[in-house]
């Protein structure tokens, strides 16, 4: 056999045989990796050392920067941390030709009690964060719910969650950031110190400067959420009730819904509570048998379409709630491991799940990369709540997938890229992931279409996903007033660090 049919054949196996991979290599390596992330991050927090190597490495940092600039400046500059390291499904290129800074800002510094303030670095992920507060009974405001999300990513991207109608997006818990610039300064921004740069920096995509802390708001937390499921089987009934719940002036702490299918979906709105009350069952949906939450949303529906019409009410431990769609990758892993949620495997291996994007995209042949663009999205589209009805309509002509997540989010009018009407604005996440079932579907046509949408209804694109906008459209979508305004003050900007738009179109990745 030839090197060529040996590769052939290797990629043959990766794509139709990916389950063998992940069931046998993947996850149990997977899991070694978080048992020692885990005991690493808790000694390191627990001994109070992190601040001190915080120093050492933001030094490093900048005597890259610093070689950087005494050499002949040809190359723009980016962090290198792989791209199959991170959350997105894309791979990007521009990597493969800038210069590279080595980054390894993985700490939680500091939590001050007395004036509510996590301090971490932007390699700190939810999982880590979320758990290292519980411990001392504070949450975030916003607790994006996938464990591997980044600090540094969900504030130089976005980050939203179920709380974010109350609280905002992730960057309006953020009070202040530091940032190495391009001439190997540090500087420290808030709304108070630096302002432009501090309101120019979410969106940014690591354009500006390399973020080496954030200090963010905690606040008390509580030991339970009390969720409660509402099912619908009316598009405008889901619709309307869905805004109310957003837009009350004393809302539920938590508003999500999922849809199954154009009419029918599950509203469900939480708060916070101390003792699991008589008027619902306590329900730990973050064991590693427990069935995946989806699924069990699902249920409800079903049970409603059967005819039982009163809502159900369940008692979820706080920490179980903000990583319900972890396990199960929100629904991805469907499609990656077919049998994850069958109840034998959840008893004898559930604890293994779910394997590590980084290491699912580290092992992803070119094949399955292809495949990925024809026929599969990962999109967040972000659009006035008011549009909600209309946005389902196009997403299920254009795309077809299912469930479908919908979570509202306010937006004030602070400076910056988000550009808004009035004070402020209620917008919904619209996130679609999986494999589009629309007749016809294209995969650029089709997103074209959406995004085009999105920008008459004057939304957003969250900027993790594949972007086809033309860089006219992208800067009529994002407000880059400011953010042109802080890159022309900054130094050595025209040279060192790209414009977003070069980092987050379709041609920079693949």
């Amino acid at each position: 056999m030839t090197a060529i049919e040996t590769e052939t054949l290797l990629e043959y196996i990766l794509v139709e045989y990916r389950w063998l991979l992940a069931f046998f290599v993947l996850m149990p390596m997977s899991f070694a990796w978080k048992v020692w992330s885990s005991v690493r991050n808790h000694v390191v927090f627990k001994m109070n050392s992190a601040p001190k190597m915080h120093e050492r490495k933001v030094k490093d940092i900048q005597r890259q920067i610093k070689a950087w600039l005494a050499g002949d400046r040809s190359t723009r500059l980016c962090t290198a941390r792989p791209t199959w390291q991170t959350m997105s499904f894309r791979q990007s290129l521009y990597k493969k030709t800038f210069t590279n800074i080595n980054v390894n800002l993985v700490d939680v510094l500091e939590v001050d009690q007395k004036n509510m303030t996590v301090r971490c670095e932007p390699m700190v992920t939810m999982g880590q964060l979320s758990s290292t507060l519980d411990a001392l009974g504070l949450s975030l405001p916003v607790v994006p719910e996938l464990d591997q999300l980044t600090v540094g990513g969900l504030v130089m991207g976005t980050g939203v969650e179920t709380s974010s109608h109350v609280h905002g997006l992730f960057q309006h818990i953020c009070l202040q950031y530091e940032l190495v610039l391009a001439d190997g300064s540090v500087v420290t921004c808030s709304k108070d110190e630096n302002a432009d740069l501090f309101y120019a920096v979410p969106w940014s995509y690591g354009t500006l400067g390399f973020l080496a802390s954030a200090v963010i708001k905690v606040y008390p937390a509580k030991k339970y959420i009390r969720l409660e499921y509402q099912p619908y089987t009316s598009l405008p009934e889901l619709s309307k009730r869905f805004q109310e719940e957003s837009l009350k002036k004393q809302p539920h702490q938590f508003v999500e819904a999922l849809l199954y299918s154009k009419d029918k979906g599950v509203l469900m709105t939480g708060d916070m509570v101390d003792e699991i009350g008589g008027d619902g069952k306590y329900n730990p949906i973050g064991r590693w048998y427990s069935e995946w939450f989806y699924k069990q949303v699902e249920n409800h529906l079903e049970n409603y379409e059967r005819g039982r019409k009163q809502p159900v009410v369940e008692y979820i431990p706080l920490r179980h709630y903000y990583h319900r769609h972890t396990r199960s990758l929100f629904w991805e892993l469907k499609d990656i491991i077919s049998f994850g949620n069958h109840p034998l495997f959840r008893l004898l291996f559930g604890w293994l799940m779910p394997p590590e994007v980084s290491l699912l995209k580290l092992t992803q042949p070119e094949a399955v990369g292809r495949l990925y663009d024809k026929a599969h999205v990962i999109q967040d589209m972000l659009v006035p709540i008011e549009t909600l009805e209309k946005a389902v309509l196009l997403f299920h002509d254009k795309f077809r997938v299912y469930p479908m997540w919908l979570c509202p989010f306010i937006v004030p009018n602070n400076p910056g890229q988000l550009k808004v009407t009035g004070d402020w604005q209620m917008f919904v996440d619209i996130g679609v992931y999986g494999v589009p079932t629309a007749p016809g579907f294209e995969t650029v046509s089709a997103t074209r279409s959406v995004e085009s949408f999105v920008t008459q209804e004057k939304g957003f694109q969250m900027l993790y996903a594949d972007t086809y906008t033309t860089e006219e459209e992208f800067r009529r979508m994002f407000d880059h007033t400011l953010y042109d305004k802080v890159r022309e003050s900054l130094p050595y900007f025209k040279h060192a660090l790209p414009q977003i738009y070069g980092q987050v179109n379709r041609s920079a990745s693949k």
